[in-house]
């Protein structure tokens, strides 16, 4: 990389990156060198190093129409706080305000070793038997997240846990009000119908927001153990089952135009939704009578983001590759989103 290239990262001010970290990273040696990590879809996130230690930084897209999905302190603090719980996360090492060379607030984390299962391909390399494993996995993390007690790890007021579906269910109609590019009738019915059948929250605990498989961090040597799980901007207390809903929905192959059009979560050859959700209740011993609705959230949830992913890319101010797919998802996961209000069960 020639010296332009390195000051010029998109998205990244490395000689402003520099005196940040000489400042604020411990064992900093002098001289960055940053690539933008592919896979996100929201947040930008890069690989940084100075050639002995790799950091990983993530800030805010280039075009943020939805901010309050990209609040880098929230993702740093929950990262911070869940150090030491049974919860695998990376070490948080620095926040960067908007006022430290970035013009944005930013987060460093440490680098972890391991593989990101992004794509069907990716999975497929594995034998069944430990892709079942791998999944199953996942949601027994899910439900270690889920039992953490927030005020053990300094994180009582992260949130406000009720009231929280109900103001799910009207934040993600806000941020459709503001990033929707067209008209669809669905989206307005999905919205009506979760607002009057909203049920009381199931419990209160720290949600992740958006737990799926390249969301997590996974042993080389053994895909069940998660390493760490990453991407935390829109972590809160809320209702765990809408972490469990959600998780579900990207299983649905309705969600893969948002990954490029093969996502791993979509992989026919992970266990049936249900017994992923038989595998978290009893994991968790939490109740999912009521798995209907959170499945619809979740689709609906998702719609929208896509169509703000959609309304960035339109504009150009999409980094990496993979984008052009994106708005095909929004129609059929909002008719999805219906379905489950009317089919209460997984597939």
């Amino acid at each position: 990389m020639s010296d332009r290239d390195r000051i010029t990262v998109d998205g990244l001010d490395l000689p402003a990156l520099e005196r940040f970290f000489g400042e604020r990273v411990p064992g900093f040696r002098g001289g960055l060198n940053a690539d933008l990590l592919q896979g996100g879809r929201s947040n930008l996130t890069y690989l940084v190093t100075d050639g002995h230690t790799r950091w990983v930084l993530r800030r805010p897209p280039l075009g943020g129409l939805t901010p309050s999905a990209h609040d880098m302190q929230r993702e740093y603090r929950v990262v911070a706080a869940l150090a030491g719980s049974d919860v695998p996360v990376a070490r948080a090492v620095a926040f960067g305000d908007a006022g430290d060379g970035l013009g944005v607030p930013f987060s460093v984390v440490e680098h972890i070793d391991g593989q990101v299962i992004r794509t069907r391909e990716q999975l497929h390399a594995l034998p069944d038997a430990e892709i079942a494993r791998c999944a199953y996995g996942l949601v027994d993390v899910l439900a270690r997240l889920h039992a953490v007690d927030p005020g053990a790890v300094g994180l009582a007021g992260f949130g406000r846990p009720q009231g929280y579906l109900t103001r799910q269910v009207q934040r993600w109609y806000d941020q459709w009000q503001r990033v929707r590019t067209r008209e669809f009738a669905d989206v307005e019915r999905l919205y009506t119908r979760l607002a009057a059948t909203c049920p009381a929250e199931s419990g209160a605990s720290i949600v992740h927001g958006d737990y799926r498989i390249d969301n997590a961090i996974l042993d080389v040597a053994d895909p069940a153990i998660v390493r760490a799980v990453v991407d935390w901007e829109m972590a809160t207390l809320g209702d765990p089952l809408a972490d469990l809903g959600l998780h579900l929905v990207y299983a649905d192959p309705t969600f893969s135009p948002v990954l490029s059009g093969s996502a791993a979560s979509t992989s026919e050859r992970l266990p049936a939704r249900a017994d992923l959700a038989q595998r978290y209740a009893q994991t968790s011993g939490r109740d999912l009578g009521e798995l209907g609705f959170y499945l619809a959230l979740g689709y609906f949830k998702i719609a929208v983001i896509a169509e703000g992913i959609h309304a960035r890319f339109q504009q150009g101010l999409t980094r990496g590759t993979g984008f052009d797919t994106v708005g095909r998802a929004v129609a059929p996961l909002t008719a999805a989103g219906l379905r489950a209000l009317t089919h209460l069960e997984p597939r």
